[in-house]
């Protein structure tokens, strides 16, 4: 994973549901550092996606950002409350739309003076720019479980296009609500600068790499 920053993280939040495709996520295994990894799987295959117009699960969808903090250690926050809405037909992913916005005030991390930190005029300026939206432009299947998503960024009052590569990771009918759900991993790497949030670079760096859990359900 590469070095990144948080503030952009939440942008590419938006960015979550054009995903499209495969089921891992990376767990280090019992044996610790060096170790051997372990993965994580949902059920249900890309066949068993249901055409139709789902509806973001804001409970259950997370952007996480990391970030360099002074060259020393990672470090990573996340955003949530997403909303929004993914139309799509699995035998033509090129067709996909997607819209998403998450609030920018959100944002959170272990530390509750950075989390006010990073909503406040130095960072986010979430009371001038209380959203960040992701609209799709293009899906590009990758294989049967994977996609490359295109599309325009909105953060900080800035547009700027990024992309998102993203896996299916599962299908299955949610078993308190009985509707039709499918969840999607995705990363994205973004330069904060490129939103004109600048702060302490490049103490903290200005790349931030995306990890989004995506959870959608039809409606």
């Amino acid at each position: 994973m590469r070095r990144s920053h948080i503030a952009l993280a939440f942008a590419a939040a938006a960015a979550i549901a054009a995903t499209a495709a495969a089921p891992i996520i990376a767990q280090p295994g019992p044996g610790g550092p060096g170790g051997r990894m372990e993965t994580l799987h949902g059920s249900g295959t890309p066949a068993d996606v249901k055409a139709g117009t789902y509806a973001v699960e804001p409970a259950h969808t997370q952007v996480t950002f990391s970030v360099a903090h002074m060259g020393i250690s990672p470090f990573a926050g996340t955003f949530s409350g997403a909303s929004g809405s993914m139309t799509l037909d699995p035998k033509n992913l090129g067709a996909t739309k997607l819209n998403v916005t998450i609030p920018t005030a959100s944002v959170q991390t272990t530390s509750s003076k950075l989390s006010e930190e990073l909503v406040s005029a130095d960072w986010l300026d979430a009371a001038k720019f209380p959203t960040a939206t992701f609209v799709a432009t293009s899906v590009t299947p990758r294989g049967p479980e994977a996609a490359s998503i295109a599309g325009t960024l909105t953060l900080h009052g800035v547009s700027k296009p990024i992309t998102i590569e993203a896996r299916f990771f599962g299908a299955a009918a949610n078993p308190m609500s009985k509707k039709d759900s499918i969840g999607f991993l995705a990363r994205a790497l973004i330069k904060r600068s490129d939103f004109g949030v600048t702060k302490y670079v490049p103490l903290v760096s200005d790349e931030t790499v995306l990890v989004i859990n995506a959870a959608f359900e039809k409606q």
